[in-house]
């Protein structure tokens, strides 16, 4: 197929090209994939500005997405890129393949990074998911700060780059930028441009941003990160989102307030326990979707309100394909064993049998489809069964209906909300968060006519 890139797209690719660091917050549906590769093809082969290019995404696109994409488009055919996944045999063999580009999961960057050492060869990065690497933390950031400075070129990409508000942003912004613009230590962003919010004793649980600090962090960004957003730049489906108030039976409603306020819940031969809040807090969102895990691991069954809810959305669909996203393996469960027909997404012929038309109601865990999967094609009908707390899980989910290829002229969202539990504090979570992300994209948005005339010109 023949890439002719829209103007976002051009002004993308020369951003990559001219930059040696960039963070692009592209929301999904932009074509960010075909966007790096082309950067790197051009870097690789035309500027020859890098020998070895790694990209670092979520496994399954690592290893579907990155290599179809090349397949896809004429112009990246000659690209050969080696997937560095499977056991330790298959990853070292792939590492001796001659190729362009490696794609790798994060997962094994650790293992990659420890395998390589100070010999570390990629004088390119691609950060697939930059989000991921979040947490301070976490090993993945750890490992990759140790070589950041062998890295000659890095780019990061996300469509959530505030998933957790503002004090997401450092480690992110650190494995481009070494620490230039929000410092050397995530001790010294938050001393800087935070105040403690709830704590326990000596732990902060929560940081607020200072009222000058939003402005001043999008202005530190302002060289290097970009964002475009779908709606801009694309003809993209009116999304209508709802809430479907669920009430809880009497006796749910009961047991609920019971392990609420004693953080206990006895059964005949367990008992449901909740010793810290955020087992608590996980608990009652099981409670809320109808079943609970007991302290053996057993399902206690505590309603089928949701159920209920559920069956009238389906039947108002009026055999309309359906996409369900659950939370607890529980909840799987319960809604097969409601409804026969519902088939989950785990394989590639699932995923080309619901494009197809063929899946009246699709099941799929948010964390399994929240990356690389295209289902536009198949429905424009998404039910939160249960609901997450992640933003960035909840963002990329909605939005395998909601990009570009959707027939439909709009996009509806089912969130079933049991009443008066923790689902309407998740609900109100996600719209608080989302106000963040929107001021950060806002902030670091592209004047793309304005700059791209410029660097045009340099061409």
């Amino acid at each position: 197929m023949k890439f002719t890139p829209h103007t976002y797209q051009k002004f993308a690719i020369q951003k990559m090209i001219y930059q040696p660091i960039v963070g692009l917050f592209l929301e999904m549906g932009l074509g960010k994939t075909v966007c790096a590769l082309t950067a790197a093809s051009e870097l690789l082969h035309n500027y020859y500005e890098v020998s070895k290019v790694l990209v670092i995404a979520p496994y399954r696109v690592a290893r579907d997405t990155w290599p179809d994409e090349v397949e896809k488009w004429d112009h990246l055919r000659y690209l050969k890129i080696s997937k560095v996944l499977g056991s330790k045999k298959q990853r070292l063999a792939a590492l001796n393949t001659q190729a362009d580009i490696y794609v790798i999961n994060r997962e094994n960057v650790t293992w990659l990074v420890e395998h390589y050492g100070k010999d570390w060869p990629f004088d390119m990065v691609i950060i697939d998911e930059l989000s991921s690497f979040k947490s301070s933390k976490a090993r993945r950031f750890r490992s990759l700060r140790k070589v950041r400075p062998l890295i000659k070129r890095i780019i990061g990409l996300t469509g959530t780059p505030a998933p957790n508000g503002l004090i997401d942003l450092w480690a992110q912004v650190y494995l481009l930028d070494q620490g230039e613009r929000l410092g050397k230590t995530i001790t010294g962003y938050r001393n800087r441009y935070f105040t403690p919010g709830r704590r326990n004793q000596h732990i902060v649980y929560e940081w607020n941003p200072k009222p000058e600090s939003e402005e001043a962090i999008y202005k530190k960004l302002s060289d290097i990160c970009v964002s475009m957003k779908s709606e801009d730049w694309l003809d993209m489906p009116e999304v209508i989102s709802r809430e479907v108030k669920v009430k809880l039976p009497e006796k749910a409603r009961e047991k609920y307030d019971r392990l609420e306020r004693d953080l206990l819940l006895p059964f005949a031969e367990s008992d449901v326990v909740a010793d810290t809040a955020a087992v608590l807090t996980g608990k009652l969102l099981q409670m809320a979707n109808g079943a609970v895990y007991d302290e053996f691991g057993d399902v206690q069954e505590i309603h089928e309100a949701k159920l209920g809810a559920l069956e009238d959305v389906i039947e108002a669909a009026n055999g309309r394909p359906v996409l369900i996203f659950y939370a607890y393996r529980h909840d799987l469960a319960r809604i097969q064993e409601r409804f026969p027909e519902a088939r989950t997404l785990d394989t590639t012929e699932d995923i080309q049998a619901w494009n197809r038309g063929d899946i009246p109601i699709a099941l799929a865990h948010p964390a399994s489809a929240g990356h690389g999967l295209n289902l536009q094609a198949g429905g424009n009908i998404i039910v939160w069964f249960g609901l997450t707390w992640s933003l960035e899980l909840y963002t990329q989910a909605n939005a395998r209906l909601n990009r570009q290829g959707q027939k439909h002229k709009n996009v509806i969202i089912h969130h079933l909300v049991a009443e008066d539990t923790i689902d309407e504090d998740v609900m109100k979570s996600l719209e608080n968060k989302d106000r963040t992300q929107e001021a950060l994209m806002r902030a670091v948005k592209a004047r793309i006519q304005k700059v791209f005339g410029k660097l045009e010109a340099i061409l």
